[in-house]
């Protein structure tokens, strides 16, 4: 009686396949993996004594936590904080743009207010009222708030931070939760710097002084080690954006970091790149599992793996490439939504593959039945090469065309000049 793939003995390909799966996620820093080192040393335990049915159950519900994880971020601060700002720039949602967080607007509640994502409802934004209106100590404001709920929590301000915020932060402290100080407009900073002293401005040093004041005045309320990011709210790949996004990513629970990753603006190719990494694992483990269930016979006749047109669709609107998307690039950028195309590839990608050798399609269609209603090694093979190797193509493809739209001085440039 032949022996089932969970219980067979390992074979010499069993341990290739572990060292290759244990190289892979070594490739990823701490902050752009999906997976927990614990979730992978796993995974590498049952591939390198061949049980590759639980191997399959063990990535079936890591994708399924990473696919379903929720993720609450609490953003509190005083009226004219720049929180409604800080938000709609987390959300990549301008002041005027369909759900944009109300800006300007003086708080009379104690309402909590939650913002969707745009194209990642699992993704909630909470606007908290600001501590100093309440009459509550820290702990009784938290509680009323729901503190439990919330990932973590982002403290604003758009001069200097107060002792409420202070006392807040240790509160939050005390529970086990994040907390991160964000001293908001700081391009407003700037610019009243420029302008009043042109011929002794320095940049870096008005930034010092200004992250030294609030970490200074923190300290003196008590606050160990104070985390203060300086922001412009109008340009969230400027100043400390960028830096908050990795320690925030480095500091989440590993399921919670893909959403994230999704979540965030595609506007420097820093971003780009954490997206395409974290898709890039995440086809991995469902190449990888495809290839397992091909090595049952007729399993992957049934697998469905040919959605290509659905998936590249996805990455384009993860990449802030589908139609919509393109549509408000080009009006900002007073050009036409064909031009912006005539740039990119991504949207003619699904033609170029029909129009490939139809006979070598219909070739590997055919080898892949037979391998499949075989099993074995050889359809393990097969499956993960194809799956592999088309999203990553789509992705690739994606993530440089995304990049090639952050250039958009070629398009101001092209326009002036037409």
């Amino acid at each position: 009686m032949s022996q089932s793939s969970s219980s067979r003995s390992p074979a010499p390909n069993d341990h290739d396949l572990a060292f290759n799966f244990d190289m892979f996620f070594k490739a990823f820093k701490l902050e752009r993996k999906i997976l927990s080192q614990e979730t992978i040393n796993l995974i590498h335990s049952c591939l390198m004594i061949g049980n590759l049915q639980t191997a399959v159950d063990i990535i079936t519900e890591a994708l399924r936590e990473i696919e379903n994880a929720p993720l609450s971020i609490a953003v509190t601060g005083e009226t004219g904080s720049g929180k409604s700002s800080f938000i709609n720039a987390l959300r990549g949602i301008g002041h005027e743009g369909e759900g944009a967080a109300p800006t300007g607007v003086v708080e009379t509640t104690m309402e909590r207010l939650p913002y969707k994502h745009p194209k990642f409802p699992n993704v909630t934004f909470w606007d908290l009222p600001g501590i100093g209106s309440t009459t509550f100590t820290p702990e009784t404001y938290l509680k009323k708030l729901n503190f439990g709920e919330y990932d973590f929590f982002i403290i604003t301000s758009d001069t200097r931070f107060r002792e409420n915020d202070a006392q807040l932060a240790k509160a939050i402290g005390k529970t086990g939760k994040n907390f991160y100080f964000v001293r908001t407009k700081v391009d407003n900073d700037i610019h009243n710097e420029r302008r009043s002293k042109p011929q002794t401005f320095d940049q870096e040093r008005i930034l010092q002084m200004i992250r030294k004041k609030c970490q200074g005045k923190l300290q003196e309320d008590n606050v160990s080690h104070p985390r203060v990011f300086l922001v412009s709210n109008i340009d969230v790949s400027d100043y400390d954006f960028p830096n908050l996004e990795m320690t925030l990513l480095r500091e989440l629970p590993a399921q919670k970091r893909h959403i994230f990753m999704l979540s965030l603006p595609s506007v420097t190719e820093a971003a780009i790149d954490l997206k395409r990494d974290s898709l890039r694992q995440k086809v991995w483990l469902e190449a990888l599992k495809a290839g397992f269930l091909a090595t049952i016979p007729f399993v992957g006749v049934i697998s469905d793996l040919e959605k290509l047109e659905e998936t590249l669709t996805l990455y384009r609107s993860y990449f802030g490439l589908d139609d919509a998307s393109l549509e408000i690039m080009a009006k900002d950028l007073h050009v036409s939504v064909e031009k912006l195309k005539s740039h990119i590839k991504s949207p003619h990608l699904l033609s170029v593959e029909k129009d490939k050798d139809s006979l070598t399609k219909k070739l590997l269609k055919c080898i892949e039945m037979v391998l499949s209603a075989m099993g074995g090694p050889l359809a393990t093979g097969l499956y993960f090469s194809k799956t592999f190797y088309l999203q990553n193509c789509f992705l690739d493809t994606v993530a440089s065309d995304a990049k090639a739209l952050l250039k958009k001085e070629l398009f101001t440039e092209k326009t002036s000049l037409s």
